[in-house]
């Protein structure tokens, strides 16, 4: 065979593995993309049951179509703090089981059959039809979610393709003089199992490595006990995608890293052993003879059943793993877990999980500005050092809270997004700078209730009843607000504006009186800049609190023209009328 010849088949080889492994990767981007915040919501319900996490593991990883995108996910959930290690045991043996669907799907590719309608079930048959749907869907449909199936669509076509390549190139390799000698110098197990794992850990897809193996048996060019210590080589090499995410996290991330290598390395020195001890006693076993050749099927037999076996070898011995990976990572020198708000930046690498983390995480930022801003109010009735350090301290927090979010969901902004997630995305852009600037308020008024404290001044009886009223409105808006963002309740935030507009008015006759009793001399001019600036910081904590309502609201409409709602909804609306009667009235001075 000529050297072009040669080349002719290696670039065979690697176009197909290209095409494979692309839409492979777009595949599983786009599934990850429909499923939407329902992946980081099935992780939230691991449970003690350990089949439960098992089969909830195995869930998320067909529906991403990787196991180290699983695995991956699991490091940086628990990075964050929003898991812990032993939650993630059992959710990673069903991924890899999970995994073993690919080659199920792959394994249709052996079908032979003079009916048509069976042989319309061969991916290579059935996978034009559906590239031909997936465009269609593409070009012709507005929906977010159809687009996304489209895609689905078209990458699997792309994969199927990208194995029929292979296959291809792979049919020429028997043409070659000497080639049955070639592949029968390859008959040891352990030199398989370290090609398969070094394979593997270089393209970082064990699905891949699965799918060429499924390829050279659609050819007749490899037997199953060739095929066994293949699979469980793919199933150790793609331990390096995990191992990789892990670098620069604290320890208990990088022990669920360690996790997922060790328990497949234990699973195929256990099952691997047993393989040649059982073919060196027991040669005739018709399966794993010399002369058995393997078949797509037969190879996701063997992909799912090593990794069933070691599952359910693995399962009563989850203390044992955890000691071990503590010991192969062990706690000294621990990090502490940074204060307020730390997002992983490898939840970036599954935005639907990076959104609804994001979202939990500024509606943790909204509870601790509500309760900074409650803090602060407490102060002008009995003043307390210790509180107003704490909130010193907070509004800290807050501040670097919103450096760290904004910073994050720019980059996650920029993520291959479903609507509804961008447009989550947009309010939390919209709504962390007021979160912080209630802090900054929530300080200021801190500063006004030291100043009282400090100089033993207060206000006329009036004065406090007057600001009494003005607390206890600012109070409900806040409640208002944190409850409506939270539960992303509309109707919540419709409240939110009437209140506002209230608060408004309570400030301006609040000064206004201030003024009467400064002229009649009940009030004194350095009262009188305390309150100005009292009312200053409630005045501004109501716009904001109206900024995050307003942002809530019109990502619902999928719109962010602020000036242009607020006056629409101040004139004829009869809603908005009704609630601002019932909050004057519920508010009024007098």
């Amino acid at each position: 065979m000529s050297s072009a010849e040669w080349l002719k088949i290696i670039i065979g080889l690697i176009v197909g593995l290209v095409f494979f492994m692309f839409g492979m990767n777009v595949m599983s981007g786009s599934l990850e993309k429909m499923a939407g915040g329902k992946l980081e919501r099935t992780l939230r319900k691991m449970t003690a049951n350990p089949f439960v996490s098992i089969l909830l593991g195995a869930a998320i990883t067909i529906a991403v179509q990787s196991s180290s995108a699983t695995t991956v996910m699991l490091v940086g959930l628990v990075n964050s703090g929003l898991m812990t290690m032993s939650q993630t045991l059992f959710v990673i043996y069903g991924a890899n089981i999970g995994t073993t669907f690919t080659s199920w799907i792959l394994s249709l590719a052996g079908i032979e059959s003079g009916n048509i309608a069976v042989l319309m079930l061969k991916p290579e048959n059935f996978a034009p039809v559906l590239a031909l749907i997936g465009t269609a869907m593409c070009m012709f449909s507005k929906n977010d979610r159809k687009k996304s199936i489209g895609t689905v669509f078209i990458s699997f076509a792309v994969l199927i393709y990208g194995m029929e390549m292979m296959g291809d190139a792979a049919g020429e390799f028997e043409k070659l003089p000497g080639f049955a000698d070639m592949l029968s110098s390859f008959d040891n197990p352990l030199v398989l199992l370290l090609v398969s794992t070094l394979f593997t850990g270089v393209i970082q897809s064990s699905a891949a490595t699965i799918g060429i193996v499924q390829t050279f048996a659609l050819k007749g060019m490899i037997t199953n006990g060739m095929a066994i210590p293949l699979v469980m080589g793919a199933n150790i090499g793609t331990c390096v995608t995990s191992m990789i995410s892990s670098i620069g996290t604290n320890r208990n991330a990088r022990r669920v890293a360690v996790l997922h290598l060790t328990m497949n390395v234990i699973g195929t020195v256990v099952w691997l052993a047993v393989y040649m001890i059982v073919t060196a006693f027991i040669p005739a076993i018709p399966f794993l003879t010399d002369v058995a050749q393997a078949s797509p099927f037969t190879v996701a037999i063997c992909h799912s059943i090593f990794n069933v076996l070691t599952a359910a070898m693995l399962l009563p011995m989850n203390k044992l793993m955890e000691k071990i990976a503590m010991l192969l990572v062990p706690s000294r020198d621990l990090p502490a877990q940074p204060k307020g708000v730390f997002l992983d930046q490898r939840l970036l690498l599954s935005p639907s999980v990076a959104v609804t983390e994001s979202n939990n995480a500024t509606v943790k930022m909204c509870h601790l500005a509500h309760e900074n801003v409650l803090r602060a109010l407490d102060m002008f009735d009995k003043y307390d050092e210790k509180l107003a350090l704490q909130i010193e301290e907070t509004e800290e927090i807050l501040d670097q809270d919103e450096d760290k979010l904004d910073t994050f969901l720019v980059q996650l902004s920029s993520q291959s997004l479903s609507q509804k997630d961008s447009q989550v995305v947009s309010k939390m852009l919209h709504a962390v700078g007021d979160f912080e600037r209630l802090g900054d308020h929530a300080l200021n008024l801190l500063k006004s209730a030291r100043e009282l404290h400090d100089k033993g001044i207060s206000f006329t009886p009036q004065a406090q009843q007057e600001l009494r009223v003005l607390t206890h409105a600012i109070r409900e808006i806040l409640e208002i607000t944190d409850n409506a963002y939270a539960q992303n309740d509309l109707r919540l935030a419709s409240q939110v504006e009437p209140l506002e507009q209230v608060i408004d008015g309570l400030t301006s006759q609040i000064r206004s009186n201030h003024i009467r009793r400064l002229r009649q001399g009940e009030c004194t001019i350095e009262m009188g800049f305390v309150l100005s600036d009292m009312l200053t910081n409630f005045e501004r904590v109501s716009d904001h609190c109206s900024n995050v309502a307003v942002a809530i609201i019109e990502v619902e409409h999928n719109t962010f023209d602020t000036h242009h709602y607020l006056n629409d909804v101040k004139h004829g609306n009869e809603e908005f009328s009704t609630a601002f009667q019932t909050y004057s009235q519920k508010y009024a001075l007098n």
